[in-house]
């Protein structure tokens, strides 16, 4: 992991590896370490565990700052759609998307708003579960990991231009 990591440094900015412990102070699962490895840079994460590889982007977390930011910029046509296009083009190439925590549409914006779901989203991820494949020991998984995060890189030119 350490050495996909890097070797993804000089496209995507520096990267950190996970700590192998959990934070068990408040959970009623005492089991000391997590069962996966993973870490992340600015171009996005991946995860490895006994399940297989995942690679994923966007922004998570957001402050609410961030998320008020971000429904100012999902609401009008001239930076919704485009939004909304990137969205829909990774789900066309394969990608799941998350972060749409909310039941209902917040206020004040419409119930029927033609982007209600993205309103929804306290945070915007996509990804790609590749499962167990027989490339994950080979320089092929950088590959497949590359061009996740690329895939992204529309959505992460979105969020820097709308959200900061």
């Amino acid at each position: 992991m350490v050495a996909l990591l890097r070797s993804l440094e000089p496209e995507f900015g520096p990267s950190k590896l996970s700590r192998p412990n959990r934070d068990i102070r408040f959970s009623k699962d005492k089991s000391p370490y997590k069962l996966n490895i993973y870490g992340h840079s600015p171009g996005g994460y991946v995860s490895l565990d006994a399940k297989g590889l995942v690679a994923a982007g966007g922004r998570y977390q957001m402050e609410q700052p961030d998320v008020i930011r971000y429904r100012e910029a999902v609401d009008p046509d001239s930076s919704g759609k485009p939004l909304q296009q990137i969205v829909d083009q990774l789900e066309h190439k394969g990608y799941e998307i998350g972060g749409e925590l909310l039941k209902r549409v917040p206020s004040p914006y419409p119930q029927d708003h033609p982007r209600a779901r993205l309103l929804r989203h306290k945070y915007l991820i996509y990804w790609k579960n590749f499962g167990l494949q027989p490339w994950l020991g080979s320089a092929e998984a950088r590959d497949h990991v590359l061009e996740v995060w690329r895939d992204g890189d529309d959505l992460g030119r979105w969020f820097k231009r709308y959200v900061g």
